[in-house]
């Protein structure tokens, strides 16, 4: 299973950037799919994540400003980001739950500068 994520790059203050990551290979259910992200110096914290169902789970950093949504035909999950601050440059990692075990996308770069 490999995960193909897209979207990242570099935005100022205020501005949006829509993530995407799809999800290819042997995969016979998903679950849950998510978004991770990992800033210097600090450790992977959740973002926002979807589970099958659609219920969506948000950091409370993101409220508000950040949307999850999942495309089940496509085996892709979309984050929405908008009002972009530069607390929230960092690499960002998308995570699927299927096959009983965590599928990880190699990570894509936001940045925001002020």
């Amino acid at each position: 299973v490999q995960l193909q994520a897209s979207g990242g790059g570099l935005v100022q203050a205020g501005g949006s950037l829509r993530l995407s990551c799809a999800a290819s290979g042997s995969i016979l259910r998903i679950n849950a799919m998510g978004w991770y992200r990992q800033a210097p110096g600090k450790q992977r914290e959740l973002v926002a994540a979807i589970t099958s169902g659609g219920s969506r789970n948000y950091a409370d950093s993101v409220k508000g400003r950040f949307t999850i949504s999942r495309d089940n035909a496509k085996n892709t999950v979309y984050l929405q980001m908008n009002s972009l601050r530069p607390e929230d440059t960092a690499v960002y990692y998308c995570n699927v739950e299927g096959n009983g075990r965590d599928y990880w996308g190699k990570g894509t770069q936001v940045t925001v500068s002020s």
